[in-house]
């Protein structure tokens, strides 16, 4: 039963939940950046690219694969004397593409959300320095010392005899 309560006591705390918040935000915030980047940034950038969409940048690695395998199958022939068998299976094999600008728009992605979170952090900084700023209300006066409480009452006790 201690194990429970000392989770409890982890969970409720107030780090963790703060933490939490961060974590349901920064995943909707991650949403918006995306949007932001696919749907308002990339495509004018993409027009004046001449309509270049950096995921679909790409190299077909197949033609090496292929040349190592003809090269592997013309040994195998010499060495066991078999036909064509073993080129036909290469060829039915998918190709394998080097995705490179799948990693160009995630780096792009990284940069927006970068700079996005370093302004939203900058106008919290200015926003808590002009809370900061700002006078405090003024204290209220300090509770009065016996003897100004004493001077109080003799003179009233002054002010009544006149």
């Amino acid at each position: 039963m201690g194990f429970l309560k000392e989770f409890k006591a982890f969970a409720v705390k107030g780090n963790v939940m703060d933490m939490a918040v961060g974590v349901i935000i920064g995943g909707a915030f991650g949403k918006i950046v995306t949007s932001l980047v696919n749907d308002i940034l990339m495509p004018p950038i993409s027009a004046l690219m001449g309509n270049t969409d950096f995921s679909n940048l790409k190299v077909d690695l197949s033609a090496i694969r292929n040349a190592i395998s003809k090269a592997s199958d013309a040994v195998v022939n010499v060495v066991s004397g078999s036909g064509d068998a073993a080129a036909e299976a290469a060829a039915e094999v998918a190709p394998i593409y080097w995705n490179y600008g799948a990693f160009i728009q995630q780096c792009i992605d990284f940069l927006i959300l970068a700079f996005c979170v370093f302004m939203m952090v900058k106008m919290m900084n200015k926003i808590i320095k002009k809370e900061e700023a700002k006078p405090a209300a003024p204290a209220p006066a300090p509770a009065p010392s016996k003897e100004e409480l004493l001077l109080t009452e003799i003179r009233d006790l002054l002010k009544e005899k006149k």
